[in-house]
């Protein structure tokens, strides 16, 4: 079931997306050959607990890390380690999570260590790009199919795939929340978009085939043929003065 968030809710959601969205900034701030994953975790752990909040993720279904941290042809859920150093050119995802008085906010970014290539440069650039098409759709009457599809022409436009086995989803007390937002669809298809919905908007791109596994430690997603993969993910809220970003750093 769908939980549509009045005004005094999406208020109060703004603060855990504001923390969440400046402890994803701080660690990407730090992404650099050399830095390990783990010590990104730690900043991210760091950051979001000094703000009185507490890292969603760490302890979600059993995950042992504050974010999940997955490079080059990892996706999503990668796990920091101490044992994991970041080398030049690495693509770095960083997916953070914070829970703040009785809200999730939820975002990720892609980084780059160093010197990208130039197809990292692009996968990275046109994931960040094809979410700001998808949330151009995102307008209370469209449907989902309508976001999916503006993220997906986006991308194929350029050459890349989306993934299709992970979506993004709802945010709220909750860290995942009904309806799935899937990257891919058909216009006018699917849900209506309401105001009141909050939803985690998330492009998974690859380089090249959109099929992926999972690793034997049960989490880290990576694309099936080791392309490269990119994310880039906001929490956004649908209001009667418009789409708000809960989670963007100025």
């Amino acid at each position: 079931m769908i939980q549509l968030k009045n005004q005094s809710q999406i208020i109060a959601m703004r603060d855990a997306g504001r923390i969440t969205g400046e402890a994803l900034a701080y660690a990407g701030e730090h992404v650099k050959p050399g830095v390990t994953t783990g010590h990104l975790d730690r900043l991210v752990r760091t950051y979001i607990e000094s703000h009185g909040a507490k890292p969603s993720f760490l302890g979600y279904g059993g995950f042992p890390g504050s974010a999940c941290i997955s490079v080059n042809e990892e996706v999503i859920h990668g796990i920091p380690s101490f044992d994991r150093e970041l080398h030049d050119g690495d693509v770095v995802k960083i997916d953070v999570g914070a829970f703040y008085r009785g809200y999730h906010g939820d975002s990720a970014n892609t980084f780059i260590a160093g010197n990208g290539s130039p197809e990292a440069v692009k996968l990275v650039e046109t994931t960040k790009r094809s979410f700001f098409e998808g949330l151009g759709a995102v307008v209370p009457g469209n449907r989902l199919g309508d976001v999916g599809n503006a993220v997906q022409t986006c991308v194929e436009r350029e050459g890349f795939n989306v993934i299709r086995d992970y979506v993004g989803h709802g945010v709220g007390h909750d860290l995942h929340e009904d309806p799935n937002v899937p990257n891919y669809g058909l216009p006018h298809k699917g849900l209506r978009l309401l105001t009141g919905m909050v939803i985690a908007i998330e492009p998974m791109v690859c380089a090249g085939d959109w099929h992926v596994r999972v690793l034997p430690n049960k989490w880290t997603v990576v694309t099936s043929d080791g392309s490269l993969a990119a994310h880039y993910e906001h929490t956004v809220a649908l209001t009667d003065h418009g789409v708000e970003l809960l989670t963007k750093v100025d």
